[in-house]
């Protein structure tokens, strides 16, 4: 097969792969805008005979989803200013001074990201009611995001300090700064891509988080729009175009942020993988 003909199949498959990837969300969006007899109709439509625009300002209305998604922004925002005032400190010490028994333990903690948020739920809630910090709903729920991740930030993160050379360390420690003095001045400057981009998934993440908020946050205005979708949800649910409407303005944000910095978010993690 010639290297033409190779490059056309990939290309194919990819285009393939794509398609099956986003369709889902091609089909949320198309829901949204059907009527209640087309969304049932057999064989299903692909585009809307009459679109109804206007759902999309209904539910937001409705919904008060304007608090919601703010609520959501808060949990994201807090866990994520958490997570990197001390995960980029923790991640710069376990690049600069590592042995095996560092890789051994990041290994071991890493291993705790594959445990689900509703298995860590009910320990954290207990420890949580113990200290009190239920009366601070969403703190807690910050902490908790916070504990959950911080493993697979330091992670990344210290792959991208490993690829900065130490050498250029020394040289300004030799020119008279600081270890401090060096750290902020050469190494977070070369490191700061890995960094955002780390944030960035931590970010997403966390706006979509739901276990900790739906256990943790009794309060209807401090809820974030992950429960508030949840709240259509009952045995006799019909509200398949308010939900998808709901879910299309709940996700767009992200996939937003996503499409405008996904060669950011590739470069950032590959930033570590070559010296």
């Amino acid at each position: 097969m010639s290297n033409v003909s190779r490059d056309r199949l990939l290309l194919a498959i990819a285009i393939i792969l794509a398609g099956l990837y986003l369709f889902p969300l091609y089909w949320m969006y198309i829901t949204t805008i059907k009527s209640g007899s087309e969304m049932f109709a057999t064989p299903p439509t692909f585009w809307p005979s009459d679109p109804q625009w206007q759902i999309f300002g209904n539910v937001w209305q409705s919904r008060n989803m304007g608090r919601y998604i703010w609520n959501s922004l808060v949990i994201a925002c807090g866990a994520v200013s958490v997570i990197t005032v001390l995960g980029v400190g923790c991640a710069y010490v376990l690049a600069r001074y590592r042995n095996i028994w560092i890789d051994i333990g990041l290994f071991l903690i890493l291993m705790l990201q594959v445990l689900p948020a509703s298995l860590m739920v009910t320990p954290i809630f207990v420890g949580f009611s113990q200290v009190g910090l239920l009366n601070y709903p969403r703190l807690a729920v910050i902490l908790a995001i916070a504990a959950k991740s911080m493993p697979f930030f330091v992670v990344l993160v210290r792959a991208t300090f490993m690829s900065v050379p130490q050498e250029l360390e020394e040289a300004a420690l030799v020119d008279g700064n600081s270890r401090v003095g060096a750290f902020f001045n050469i190494v977070l400057p070369l490191a700061r891509n890995g960094i955002l981009v780390s944030a960035i998934l931590i970010f997403m993440q966390a706006f979509g988080e739901f276990v900790y908020s739906k256990s943790m946050i009794q309060a209807v205005e401090l809820q974030p729009a992950s429960v508030g979708l949840n709240s259509f949800m009952g045995p006799n649910t019909n509200e398949w175009n308010n939900i998808m409407a709901y879910a299309a303005i709940y996700v767009t944000p992200i996939l937003a942020i996503f499409v405008l910095l996904q060669r950011r978010i590739v470069s950032g993690l590959t930033s570590g993988a070559l010296k």
